[in-house]
């Protein structure tokens, strides 16, 4: 019996494969009704369940393949951020960004359009130029951003709809070094009339509340080194090292002093060699326009008390505008409001019908691997190239081999 991390999922599958080789991977595929792909298992939603053969790409080689001369790498699929962060650090390279966990695998957390932070930094998608996937029949479809152009930007937050990834292909920048400290003390009054200073304090920037008060308890600031510390009057330093979440031990945290390290060792707020929690979560997340982001933190801080008792934290970060169709950051720069709760679903989801409610006004999209409540139509209509992916879809993959509930669900009318 397979579970999610947070447990709070048991996968339908009937069976379930690890291939050690993409011809064994072509063949579950080819020999399949229905094939779904898990990687490392951090949705919180049926997103990758099926009723058929579910397929883990942890016994695939982990391959992960530098270009120096193209600045690119090319890495398997089911490779994780912190395998090939540390790869890239060893040979003087980067990735751009980092989401707050660096356990998820590459494919999954790309295909859900999962993001870090930071005014400039768009989603992890981003960063792919190249896709290659496994379709129905056990066929190989190769994409790429300079050939494929729009048909790329549709296929690379797809929600597993397209096929199996097997590898992706990233851009890569030189090596950096970040600074993190954190501060405390922010009045929500302050957090809006300061927003955009906020966030634009350093290169990656977090705001945190667990919205008993109207106030951020911390702001996490990772800021590139040799960059000035910001200066915020409205907040005080922290004491020490923090977590997340009150209260909690942050010796799983990404260190906090100030002191200068490598990228992948600051960007992340949970290192890597440590299992942030037991999984004892569930996980919201909505990303509004930033045009309307002050409107939307007041909206659910007018919520408070329907929030607070059973959320563990709310987390405030800004993405970048792309153009991947299916990206909640797509065509609009975009501020995501992430609600970490308590593992009681009979208590969350009324609430999170109370929050969609709030949000509803200022057009905010469920993040495709989180819960959520809202209507599935009115998320198709904040896609405007909703329409488009569907038909690349049913041209891709016209039997509905890597179809399954979730996606019968938000994507067909």
């Amino acid at each position: 019996m397979r579970t999610n991390w947070a447990g709070n999922l048991t996968f339908a599958a009937e069976r379930v494969h690890r291939p050690a080789t993409l011809d064994e991977l072509r063949a579950i595929v080819a020999g399949g009704r229905r094939v779904k792909a898990l990687g490392s298992g951090h949705s919180f939603n049926e997103i990758a369940d099926t009723d058929g053969d579910l397929v883990e790409l942890t016994a695939l080689p982990a391959e992960i393949d530098i270009d120096s001369a193209a600045g690119t790498v090319r890495v398997a699929a089911g490779v994780r951020y912190a395998e090939l962060a540390a790869h890239l650090h060893a040979h003087g390279l980067a990735l751009p960004n980092l989401a707050s966990l660096p356990h998820i695998s590459v494919a999954g957390s790309v295909a859900t359009g999962t993001h870090g932070s930071g005014d400039a930094n768009g989603s992890l998608g981003t960063s792919v130029t190249a896709l290659d996937l496994v379709t129905s029949g056990g066929d190989t479809l190769n994409l790429s951003r300079d050939k494929d152009g729009d048909r790329f930007d549709g296929a690379v937050v797809a929600l597993g709809a397209l096929g199996i990834a097997t590898h992706l292909t990233l851009d890569v920048v030189p090596t950096f070094q970040v600074r993190q400290t954190t501060r405390t003390g922010l009045a929500l009054d302050d957090a809006l009339t300061h927003f955009d200073a906020l966030t634009g304090a350093a290169y990656s920037v977090s705001l945190f509340t667990d919205w008993r008060a109207d106030r951020f308890t911390q702001i996490w600031l990772k800021r590139l080194d040799g960059t000035p510390e910001p200066e915020l009057p409205w907040t005080a330093p922290a004491p020490g090292p923090l977590h997340p979440v009150p209260g909690v031990d942050p010796v799983h945290c990404t260190p906090q002093d100030g002191t200068p390290g490598p990228w992948h060792e600051r960007l992340p707020h949970f290192r890597s060699e440590f299992t942030p929690s037991s999984g004892e979560e569930l996980q919201s997340e909505y990303l509004v326009p930033r045009t309307h982001a002050t409107a939307a933190i007041a909206a659910v801080a007018a919520l408070r008390e329907t929030v607070a008792p059973v959320l563990q934290i709310c987390e405030v970060r800004t993405v970048a505008a792309d153009r991947l169709w299916l990206s909640p950051a797509y065509g609009q720069d975009t501020v995501a409001l992430h609600f970490t709760w308590r593992q009681d679903p009979a208590a969350v989801t009324p609430v999170l019908g109370r929050i969609e409610a709030a949000l509803a006004p200022y057009a905010a999209r469920p993040h495709w691997g989180k819960l959520a409540t809202t209507d599935p139509a009115t998320v198709r209509g904040l896609y405007p190239r909703m329409a488009d992916f569907q038909a690349l879809v049913a041209a891709t993959d016209p039997d509905g081999t890597f179809g399954n509930a979730f996606l019968r669900r938000m994507l067909v009318p």
